[in-house]
């Protein structure tokens, strides 16, 4: 079981409220206010953060600020990252630009048309409400095009989902709160259910989940998928399950190793070793093999229950994958070895 941190978690902030801030002291330079040591913003929810500027440059016409993102306690690939907003006169209302290290969408289905800088809505909305808010506490107009960027985004952004929903060049700027709760689930399936958008969107015929890195290279293979295909379902098979019956495609693939499948074959929806077990008394009666109780790991229980355990795993897993999809999508199991080796299939 996953221990429980002795002291609570440090929440964070995410991409969005920091260019957001970065958006603010870049105006009050570019306004006439000076420079800022810190900035003060009103989230969605009603918090009121202070951010510390930690980057200032100003030329004729322009001045951009930078924040450096703390995430909290969160695993966050962005923590640590300088998120810099450079503003300018823009000839009418606020328009923004991808600079360096922020992507570019270019494939449907995402909250953002393909063409525009990946810069989500809400995001987007808390820099304008920043935008009108000044200019009009200044009797100016709020005519600025807002350039966000992040050094190194681009090589960040190869540890996230962007290149298969097909956000190019970069980091999205993201947020619907501007906090980050440290180890949230939230984020992970909110990028699942973005990418069923996206092959939604692409009218992909089939789709696949894995639970891990090997599974998802041997289904790949296997069924010659695109990289869009691939929906880095990761634990969440309930999450990536229930979000495609409201948006169905027609055809699924979930792929895995015997344990996290043996995991789904048994009922559970949440495959992390810290939320959901293998249950080896049950596994023994199924199996009509009483020494699988004794078994430490279902790898353990694989390796002396051998092929009929691991057609058990592939059958009874798609029962679990078809009890929470409409009859219209077609599904199927594949389970693997270590190695990455097809070791049973159900559903073909």
């Amino acid at each position: 079981m996953a221990r429980k941190p002795d002291t609570p978690l440090r929440r964070g902030w995410t991409t969005g409220a920091c260019a957001t801030a970065a958006t603010r002291a870049a105006l009050l330079g570019f306004w006439g206010a000076g420079r800022p040591d810190e900035v003060q913003i009103t989230l969605p929810r009603g918090e009121t953060p202070v951010f510390k500027v930690s980057h200032w440059d100003q030329g004729e016409g322009w001045c951009e600020a930078g924040i450096i993102k703390d995430a909290g306690d969160d695993p966050d690939v962005t923590h640590g990252a300088l998120v810099i907003a450079r503003v300018s006169p823009s000839g009418s209302g606020v328009r923004f630009k991808a600079g360096q290290g922020v992507g570019q969408v270019t494939m449907p289905g995402l909250p953002i048309p393909p063409g525009e800088p990946a810069i989500n809505p809400v995001p987007r909305d808390m820099m304008k409400g920043v935008v009108h808010e000044m200019a009009q506490a200044m009797n100016l107009p709020p005519d600025i095009t807002i350039e966000i960027s992040i050094p190194n985004g681009a090589e960040l952004a190869r540890q996230t989902w962007n290149p298969r929903l097909g956000v190019k060049g970069g980091l999205s700027i993201l947020g619907t709160t501007g906090i980050v709760r440290p180890f949230s689930c939230a984020a992970w399936i909110a990028s699942i259910h973005r990418g069923i958008d996206v092959a939604c969107s692409q009218g992909l015929p089939h789709v696949a989940g894995c639970t891990g890195a090997t599974s998802e290279k041997t289904v790949q293979g296997l069924y010659d998928l695109p990289d869009h295909a691939m929906l880095d379902m990761g634990d969440f098979a309930g999450g990536l399950l229930k979000y495609l019956a409201k948006h169905p495609l027609p055809r699924i693939t979930i792929g895995g190793g015997i344990g996290k499948m043996t995991k789904l074959a048994q009922g559970a929806r949440d495959l992390h070793s810290g939320r959901s077990q293998v249950d080896f008394d049950a596994l023994a009666e199924a199996l009509d093999n009483s020494e699988l109780k004794y078994m430490n790991t279902a790898l353990q229980a694989y390796d002396m229950a051998g092929e009929s355990m691991a057609l058990w795993v592939a059958e009874h897993a798609l029962a679990s994958v078809r009890a929470m999809l409409p009859d219209e999508v077609q599904a199927d199991t594949v389970v693997i070895d270590r190695e990455g080796k097809i070791i049973a299939r159900a559903g073909v």
